[in-house]
Order: structure tokens, then sequence, then C-alpha cells
């Protein structure tokens, strides 16, 4: 029997650094599936598709192949057969991502996929509707977040290393803005799942939060 663990919640409250952590340590294959989404995102902007065209979206999206293996033990993004890691991080392909997201058709060929790996691995998987939708009966869930301060600043943080310019106040407002849309959307909107344990990582790090999911995923599976 498989283990599935999900871990839901808003947009820069370190999902995939803590489940990619988490995975490791447990022995699990971790499934990004924001990246996933994130590679359908950014096969419709190559295409000069509108994020507003939803029969546009609709029809691409057929024809995007998004597929994730693992090589050197490093996850690896497909798109088409392309690895696409490099390029899916970008900020226009996150708001693309945000933005078609609620299509779905979008969402039901990449939910068929993640539901598929989780039929065959021990598998921890992110994203805003995991257990809600994709893994309902997952055997441990969390809702993580953080405040829209913390996540920003995280984020500001993130992108001054790498040397991008940015500013803290317009970061801070494109995630209060992700996140009414994410949790607004008819179609699968994020939501804690009832069964799910809430754990707010504003004022933890990164090794304090892996420590406690950790405790609590060995207490369940």
């Amino acid at each position: 029997m498989k283990h599935n663990i999900a871990i839901d919640g808003p947009a820069g409250a370190g999902k995939s650094t803590i489940a990619r952590r988490l995975a490791a340590e447990l022995g699990y294959v971790y499934v990004d599936t924001g990246a996933m989404y994130r590679a359908m995102a950014y096969y419709f902007l190559q295409n000069g598709i509108d994020a507003d065209d939803e029969e546009a979206v609709a029809e691409a999206a057929g024809k995007a192949d998004v597929s994730i293996v693992y090589e050197n033990g490093e996850q690896c993004v497909l798109l088409n057969g392309e690895n696409v890691n490099g390029m899916i991080r970008r900020e226009e392909v996150g708001k693309m991502a945000s933005a078609v997201s609620v299509y779905p058709p979008v969402r039901a060929k990449l939910v068929e996929l993640q539901q598929n790996l989780a039929k065959k691995e021990n598998v921890i998987m992110d994203g805003r509707d995991i257990g809600t939708v994709v893994l309902p009966d997952a055997d441990v869930k969390i809702y993580m977040t953080a405040s829209v301060q913390v996540r920003a600043k995280r984020r500001f943080d993130e992108l001054q290393a790498k040397g991008q310019k940015c500013s803290l106040s317009e970061i801070e407002q494109d995630i209060s803005e992700r996140d009414y849309r994410d949790m607004h959307r008819e179609t699968s909107p994020l939501k804690q799942a009832e069964d799910a344990l809430l754990l707010d990582t504003s004022d933890m790090s990164i090794d304090e939060v892996v420590a406690k999911m950790k405790q609590i995923a060995e207490g369940v599976v």
C-alpha cells in the first residue's frame, strides 16, 4: 500500500522547499504540482496564448505534455520532452499559472497525471487542492501558511539573492491578489481540507517546519 502526504497552502508559504526536504528525509517521491502548472503556463506563454482566452487555453492544453522524471536524484519537469526547470520559476510564468489554473481542461489533465503518480509511489505533493481534490484520501494532510507580509519578504529576499530588481510592496500586492484568485476560483479553490492540520510557519525556520512535519507524518503513516 502506498502512502501519500498532501501539503496545501497559499503562494509563497514555502510548500515546495519544505515538501522537497521532507520527501528526502522520508524517502518519498516529491511531486511539485506547482511546477507542473508552471510548465503548462510556460507553454501558453511560448505560444502567445492569452490567459483570458479560455477556448484557446483549453485547445492548447491538449497539445502540451507535462511529466516529471528524476535524474541523478533531481526532479526534472518535462514539457513535450524538454527539461524546463530553468524557465518555469520566472515571475511572469507564476502569474500565468495562477490565471490559467482556474480552467477545468488544464486542471483535469494535470490532476490525472498527479493521481497516477500517487498510485505508483509513496509521494509528497504540494499545491492548492491536493488534500481536497487530487488526493482526498491522503494519509497525512497539512495546510501550511504564513502571513502575506512574511511570504512577500521571503520572495523579495529570494529575488534579491538572485540579483533581480524587485519591489517588496509590489510582491506583497501580487501575493494578496493571487490569494484572492486562488481562494475564489470556481474550480478547486484553495481551502483547508476538513481533516488537514493547520501549520502557520510565519515564525518558524525551515528546519523547524521540516522537523514538525516529519513528526506529524511519522505519527500517522
